[in-house]
C-alpha cells in the first residue's frame, strides 16, 4: 500500500515566507491569526518545549530537595506545590500539546490533504492554552500559593482544604478541555472527509489510525473530568457535598470519576506515540510494518479496555473484592493487545536492513524502557500486591517508565525523524546521538533506583525521609540533573537546525520512508497539495517511488 502523487506544486506562489508581511508586526500578524496545519503545528511543539522546561525545572527542585535527608531547600508546603505543578504541566502541557502538534503537521500530509478540515476551529483551540497555562501559573503568585494537593487533586484535600488558587486550577482545566475536544473533532473531521482519493481507512498511515482513536478517547473523557471539576468547585463554593463525607457525599466518588477520566488518559498519551513508532521503525529496518491490520485492532481493543480499569487506582480504597477481581483481570487483559503491538514491532525490525539513526534509537530505546514499564504495570495489577506497591516510589518508577521512554521518547523520536522535512535542513546527527545515550542512561539512573525505594517502603509526595534511602535517592538525583543537561543540547540541535545551520535535506529524507509526505519538497510548500493526489495501491514499493519521483519531475 503505498501513495503515488499526481499534483504538481508552484512553490513560488505558496512559500511561507508570502503569507507574512514584512516586520515586527507581520510576524505576529501571521503567527497569531494563522490558520495554517504547519505553522499551528509549530505553535503547539513551541508550546510543548516551553511547558517541558519548566516542569523539567521543577522536577529538579523536587530531586534536589529529596538528595539529602533532613535537608530543607524548599519548604514542605512548597515541594507539595512542586509535585502538583509538575505532573500537571507534564500531562496537561508538554505531552498532550506535542502530538497535537505533531498531528496539526503531519496528518493534512499523510492524507494528502491541504490543510485540516477546520482551519479556524484549529487556530482556536492553540489559543485557548497559553491562557489556560498562564491562569494555571498564576496560581504561584496568589495567596496560599499554588496548588499542592498533586497533580490527581484528590477530594477532599482539594475541595475542603486547597489554597484559594484551586479555582484557578479549575478554570484552567477547562479551557485546556476544550481546547482538547475542539482539536479532536478537528481531526476526526479531517480524517474522515479528506483523504486522498483512493485511500481506505484501513490503508492509512498508523499514526493516522492512532490519533483517530485517540480523537474518539478525548471526546468521551474530556467531559468527564469538566464535570468532576465542577461538582469540585460547587463543593468549594455553593454548599454542595458530592465528595464532603459530612454532608451525605463520599470522597471515594471522587476517585472514581477522576479516574475514569484519568485511565483512558493515559492512552491519550501513549495511543499516538505506538503511531510514531510505527512509522519510525519500518523506515530504518526498510521493511513494511508487519501485521498492519492487528496493529490497528490491537489499537482499537487498547482504547475500549481503557474504560475498564480504571478502579486498579482504588484497589487499597475499599473497593468491593469482586469489584477489584474484576479489574484485575481487564487491567491483565490489557497487557494482551499492548504485546501484538510489541510482538509486530519485533517482528518489523527482525531481519530488516536496520540502520541506527537518531530516531530509530530512541525507537528502540521506547522498546525496551515502555516494555519494562508495563511489566511494572502488570505487579501493580495484582491486588494483593498492590497493597504494597500503593503510594510509594514503586508507582513512581512505573508510571515514569511508561511515560518519558514511552510518550517524551517518543515524541523526541518524531521531532528527529520530521525536522528535516519540516525545515529542509538536516539535524546535527552527532549532537542528536550524544543526545540520545547520555538521556536513556541517565533516564534509567534517575527512576530504576526508585524501584527499589518503593519495594523497601518509601512513601512519594514526601519531602523528607528515612536514613536508610539516601543511597536510592541520590543515585536519582544525579540522573536526574544529567537528564535535564542532556535535553539542553535537543533544544540547541533543534534551534540550529530551524536557523537552517545543517546541510539540506532532499525530498525523500530517509531512504526506507514511505508515504504522500515524502512526496513534498523540504520543506513543504505553504499549501500542501494544490490538488489532491491519487492514493495508488501498487506491488512494489519502489515502483511506486519512481511513478511519485516522475511525476514530481
Amino acid at each position: 500500500m503505498t501513495p503515488t502523487r499526481v499534483s504538481k506544486h508552484h512553490d513560488d506562489d505558496h512559500d511561507h515566507g508570502a503569507h507574512q508581511e514584512p516586520g515586527f508586526l507581520g510576524f505576529v500578524k501571521r503567527w497569531v491569526f494563522t490558520t495554517n496545519h504547519k505553522d499551528i503545528g509549530t505553535l503547539y511543539l513551541t508550546i510543548a518545549m516551553v511547558n517541558f522546561l519548566l516542569a523539567g525545572a521543577m522536577a529538579l527542585l523536587i530531586r534536589s530537595e529529596l538528595f539529602l535527608p533532613g535537608h530543607r531547600l524548599i519548604a514542605p508546603d512548597f515541594f507539595n506545590t512542586m509535585t502538583t505543578m509538575h505532573g500537571l504541566i507534564m500531562v496537561f502541557g508538554v505531552v498532550m500539546p506535542v502530538f497535537v502538534g505533531l498531528a496539526n503537521w503531519q496528518i493534512p500530509m499523510m492524507l494528502g490533504a491541504p490543510d485540516m478540515a477546520l482551519p479556524r476551529l484549529n487556530n482556536w483551540s492553540f489559543w485557548l492554552l497559553p491562557f489556560a497555562f498562564t491562569i494555571l501559573l498564576s496560581t504561584f503568585f496568589i495567596s496560599g500559593s499554588a496548588p499542592n494537593y498533586g497533580w490527581t487533586f484528590y477530594a477532599p484535600l482539594s475541595t475542603k482544604y486547597g489554597p484559594p488558587s484551586t479555582d484557578f486550577m479549575i478554570f484552567a482545566i477547562h479551557i485546556m478541555g476544550m481546547s482538547s475536544i475542539l482539536g479532536s473533532i478537528n481531526i476526526i473531521a479531517t480524517i474522515l472527509n479528506m483523504r486522498a482519493p483512493g485511500m481506505k481507512l484501513m490503508q492509512m498511515p498508523m499514526f493516522v489510525w492512532t490519533w483517530l482513536i485517540t480523537a474518539f478517547l478525548l471526546l468521551a473523557i474530556m467531559p468527564v473530568l469538566a464535570g468532576t471539576v465542577t461538582m469540585m468547585l460547587t463543593d468549594r463554593h455553593f454548599g454542595t457535598s458530592f465528595f464532603d463525607a459530612a454532608g451525605g457525599g463520599d470522597p471515594i466518588l471522587f476517585q472514581h470519576l477522576f479516574w475514569f477520566f484519568g485511565h483512558p488518559e493515559v492512552y491519550v498519551l501513549i495511543l499516538p506515540a505506538f503511531g510514531v513508532i510505527s512509522e519510525i521503525l519500518p523506515t530504518f529496518s526498510r521493511k513494511k510494518l508487519f501485521g498492519y491490520h492487528f496493529m490497528v485492532y490491537a489499537t482499537a481493543a487498547i482504547a475500549f479496555l481503557s474504560y475498564i480499569v480504571w478502579v486498579h487506582h482504588m484497589f487499597t480504597a475499599g473497593v468491593p473484592i469482586q469489584a477489584a477481581l474484576i479489574f484485575m483481570y481487564s487491567t491483565m487483559l490489557i497487557a494482551v493487545p499492548t504485546g501484538i503491538k510489541i510482538f509486530n514491532w519485533v517482528a518489523t525490525i527482525f531481519k530488516g536492513s536496520i540502520t541506527f539513526e537518531t530516531p530509530m534509537l530512541f525507537a528502540i530505546a521506547f522498546l525496551f524502557m515502555f516494555t519494562l514499564g508495563g511489566f511494572s504495570g502488570l505487579m501493580l495489577a495484582i491486588v494483593p500486591a498492590d497493597y504494597q506497591y500503593q503510594d510509594t516510589y514503586f508507582v513512581v518508577a512505573h508510571f515514569h517508565y511508561v511515560l518519558v521512554p514511552g510518550a517524551i521518547f517518543s515524541a523526541i523520536a518524531a521531532v528527529y525523524y520530521w525536522i528535516p522535512k519540516w525545515t529542509g535542513h538536516m539535524y546535527n546527527e552527532t549532537l542528536g546521538k550524544l543526545h540520545f545515550w547520555l538521556s536513556t542512561i541517565s533516564l534509567n539512573i534517575t527512576f530504576f533506583p526508585m524501584h527499589f525505594l518503593g519495594l523497601a517502603g518509601m512513601p512519594r509526595r514526601i519531602p523528607d525521609y528515612a536514613l536508610q534511602f539516601t543511597d536510592f535517592n541520590q543515585i536519582a538525583t544525579v540522573g536526574a540533573f544529567i537528564f535535564g543537561f542532556s535535553h539542553l543540547i535537543f533544544l540547541y540541535n533543534i534551534i540550529q537546525t530551524v536557523r537552517g545551520k545543517g546541510k539540506k535535506a532532499t525530498k525523500r529524507v530517509w531512504e526506507g520512508a514511505h508515504g504522500f509526505e515524502w512526496t513534498l519538497p523540504s520543506p513543504p510548500p505553504y499549501h500542501s497539495f494544490l490538488t489532491p493526489p491519487v492514493f495508488v495501491e501498487e506491488a512494489s514499493s519502489h515502483e511506486a517511488w519512481d511513478v511519485s519521483d516522475h511525476h514530481e519531475k
